[in-house]
This record gives C-alpha cells, structure tokens and sequence, in this order.
C-alpha cells in the first residue's frame, strides 16, 4: 500500500522528505486530475491532500469516502493551518443521516 499527497509546494516537498510522492496542484482542475489518477491506482491506499484543494472538490470527495473503502482520503491543513474543522457530529449526520 503506499501513501501519496496532494497539496501546495511545501507540502509535497515536506512529504518528499519521508518518501512519500506527491504531486503539486495549483487549480481544481489540477486537483482533480491528480486526485482521479491516485483513485485508479491500485497501488495507492491512502491518499493525503490539503484542505485548500479539496475544498472545492468536497461534494466529490464527501461522495467518494462514504461509498468507497479504498483509497482512502485524508484532508490536512496546509502552513496556513486548518480551513475549517469538521466535528464528529457533522460526519455522523451527513453519513447516516442522523442528528444526534
């Protein structure tokens, strides 16, 4: 199983340094392309990208992580730190539907 990111310049870079491969985005479509290639990849099992860039690819990613198991998508800030937190709540609510 092997781990890829997507994300800004020092990001990529800094995942480099352990060895991860990464790919550097700079639009949504850039993103996406990325993104597509990394699903269909059998190789790949985790997938990291950084809250900016998938901000607007939330719809897709939501859609993908709660019908599919593999690769999994890992949202994580990029140096300007964390977007917007998603509580517990919220992802219990949007995947099962219930509000507790």
């Amino acid at each position: 199983m092997q781990y890829v990111v997507i994300g800004d310049e020092e990001t990529v870079l800094g995942f480099s340094l352990a060895g991860v491969e990464g790919k550097i985005a700079n639009s949504k479509e850039e993103t996406e392309k990325y993104l597509n290639e990394y699903i269909h990849n059998p190789q790949v099992g985790i997938i990291i990208i950084t809250e900016k860039l998938a901000a607007p690819l939330s719809d897709f990613i939501n859609q993908y992580t709660y019908t599919e198991s593999f690769p999994l998508i890992i949202q994580i800030p990029d140096k300007r730190g964390y977007q917007r937190k998603v509580s517990v709540e919220e992802v219990i609510r949007k995947s099962v539907g219930i509000k507790i």
